[in-house]
């Protein structure tokens, strides 16, 4: 049964385009897929909901006819609407109330909700780097798990709650009008005014938890950053005013979470008032009728019933019905912060590169971070032929990361384009561009995983003893296998810890070098890849990064300029521009040269024209 109901919806099917702006067309987006198996288990929930208001006209029925008939008479003239009303509240029921919570809890809640995270986590691991720099990555996070646990919470009491209190009422009503129409209308005005009470509320209801939502969603992410950063926070002895910080954003959560609590006090409050009228209402007016001849015993039960039933489930339908609203201003708010289209998509008929010899060209690149001071390039020109191997130099701000980032397509250019194997990179897809180049940088990003899974990213089930030359040409083989790890793993096997944090700064240096081995691209890009060593690791760094240079088109940034004095050729960037171009000993000569004031004041004054 388990596997019948888990397989009626595919729960990674992909979404129709990009998320919409608006709330009913997102929640479709979000569920598209679900529609047939949501709405069966709606009908269930009608059923099980007429149902309610089927027993408690049976009941009446039976009390007017042994009234009628008196005892022996009765149960020898009714035998098998005995055994029908048994089996109705035996069987039929039980059935209905087992089958509707198989579809709820083994079909709609948990794969409509994994559904719906897996097409907002697709969305938002398309985003641009900028999307990412613009926000808090916990909160990023917690706006998925808080909008999908919103989502999978409005769906569930739509098809399950609602769909079950709209046929009790309606069937009360239908059994009410057939019983006396009086009871009906009595029953038909208290409906009317139940509904125009909670218009009122529930669009106040809405906004109150959509403005909580952005109050929990700040404390969020003002915590995350703090604990990301806690190694600062310790250096310069800020723990005091970083929870002051903390206690206002939470002071800010509290009080929207008052002003929350305040409107649902009100609200239950008076619908608790209601949910009380209405048994009174009933039992008094089909009592009167009682007494003036015009209802039977029976009707008195079934207007008890119903009105119990209907007043105990006015209460609970406001809870449901404030948790739908304040599930919706959830949504809203993590729209707002999910749903945004992507900034950097492929362009229409983009295509993967093929073997790539790895020839670049900047083309009077332009890139300014989309601010006019934003500094980056200002009209760069730069050829680089297959397999040429070409430093970086310049100050900071100068635009050296700036071109990698570009060339990468993190961003795209304001100005100009650039090109690989004369392909204009827009052209290509991005993942395929991706793929073609090889990346190691100052600030080597490491998961927390196995040492393995670590070099091996991106390669789908990597050879282990490809791993390990990898590891070995980038002597790391050395110290992985005498890692461990609290869970007792070992080697290969041993987790990195978060952001790599067992590992010394040349030992996640060497992973991410034997990475770029392992990835084996025809493009090369270092990024300061030895700045932040002491000079024993760097020299054992440098001699792994040359062995991986051999036999690709290489660009490296670094202001040690040791590292690249037996480059091919050395550019010099000023303010988004190259100002000089050469070998290294040729820069060296040149009179008043930039690159040769740098190699002066790094080498003490002592300056060598050797290559």
């Amino acid at each position: 049964m388990k596997a019948f109901f888990a397989n009626l919806i595919a729960p990674f099917a992909p979404a129709d385009g990009p998320p919409p702006q608006t709330l009913g067309a997102f929640l479709r987006w979000a569920l598209a897929g679900s529609g047939r198996v949501v709405a069966i288990t709606a009908l269930f929930g009608l059923a099980l909901g007429i149902s309610e208001a089927v027993a408690a006209w049976l009941v009446g029925h039976i009390v007017d006819l042994a009234v009628a008939q008196g005892g022996e008479a009765f149960f020898a003239r009714n035998a098998g609407l005995l055994l029908g009303a048994g089996a109705f509240f035996v069987l039929l029921r039980p059935m209905l109330v087992t089958l509707t919570s198989a579809l709820n809890s083994l079909s709609v809640g948990p794969n409509a909700t994994t559904l719906a995270m897996a097409r907002l986590n697709r969305h938002t691991m398309g985003q641009s780097l900028r999307f990412f720099e613009n926000d808090f990555a916990g909160r990023i996070a917690q706006k998925q798990m808080q909008t999908v646990s919103a989502i999978g919470s409005i769906l569930s009491e739509i098809v399950n709650s609602l769909a079950f209190a709209f046929s009790v009422l309606m069937g009360s009503l239908l059994v009410l009008i057939q019983v006396s129409p009086r009871l009906g209308l009595v029953l038909a005005g208290w409906f009317a005014i139940y509904v125009l009470y909670v218009r009122y509320f529930l669009p106040k209801v809405r906004q109150r938890s959509r403005a909580r939502a952005g109050a929990r969603a700040a404390l969020s992410g003002q915590l995350v950053d703090v604990l990301s950063n806690m190694a600062t926070v310790r250096l310069f002895a800020t723990g005091a005013s970083e929870e002051r910080a903390a206690e206002r954003a939470m002071g800010t959560l509290r009080d929207k979470s008052m002003d929350f609590g305040a409107i649902s006090v009100a609200f239950r409050g008076g619908l608790s008032l209601l949910g009380g009228l209405l048994p009174v209402a009933l039992i008094g007016c089909s009592v009167w009728f009682w007494q003036s001849g015009e209802a039977t015993p029976g009707d008195i039960a079934i207007a008890g019933l119903l009105s119990t039933r209907l007043g105990q489930m006015s209460g609970w339908i406001s809870f449901v019905a404030m948790g739908i609203f304040a599930n919706i201003g959830e949504i809203e708010n993590g729209m707002n912060t999910l749903a945004p289209a992507h900034d950097l998509p492929d362009r229409d008929g983009a295509v993967p590169p093929g073997p790539v010899a790895g020839e670049i060209a900047f083309h009077d690149v332009s890139f300014g971070y989309g601010r006019p001071d934003g500094g980056g390039l200002d009209g760069l020109d730069l050829h680089i032929a297959a397999g040429q191997k070409v430093g970086l130099v310049g100050r900071s701000g100068a635009g050296k990361s700036t071109a990698l980032s570009l060339l990468l397509r993190l961003y795209d250019v304001e100005g100009g384009r650039i090109t690989l194997d004369g392909k204009d990179i827009r052209d290509l897809t991005q993942d395929g561009l991706r793929g073609a180049i090889a990346m190691v940088r100052q600030d080597t990003a490491m998961f927390n995983r196995s040492a393995f899974d670590n070099i091996s990213y991106g390669i789908a089930n990597a050879d282990p003893a490809a791993v390990e030359r990898a590891a070995r040409r980038a002597q790391a083989h050395d110290f992985i296998v005498g890692l461990s790890d609290p869970a007792g793993r070992t080697g290969y096997q041993a987790h990195l810890g978060e952001r790599g944090v067992r590992l010394s700064g040349g030992q996640r240096q060497r992973i991410a070098i034997a990475r770029a081995f392992l990835k084996d691209a025809p493009v090369l890009m270092l990024d300061e890849a030895t700045s932040a060593l002491d000079s024993e690791t760097e020299a054992a760094v440098q001699s792994a990064l040359e062995d991986l240079m051999q036999g690709r088109t290489v660009v490296a940034v670094a202001h040690r300029l040791s590292t690249l004095a037996h480059m091919d050729r050395i550019v010099v960037m000023e303010n988004g521009r190259i100002v000089e171009s050469g070998h290294h000993a040729e820069l060296l000569d040149l009179p008043g040269g930039t690159y040769a004031a740098f190699w002066h004041r790094q080498s003490g004054g002592f300056i060598t024209t050797e290559a």
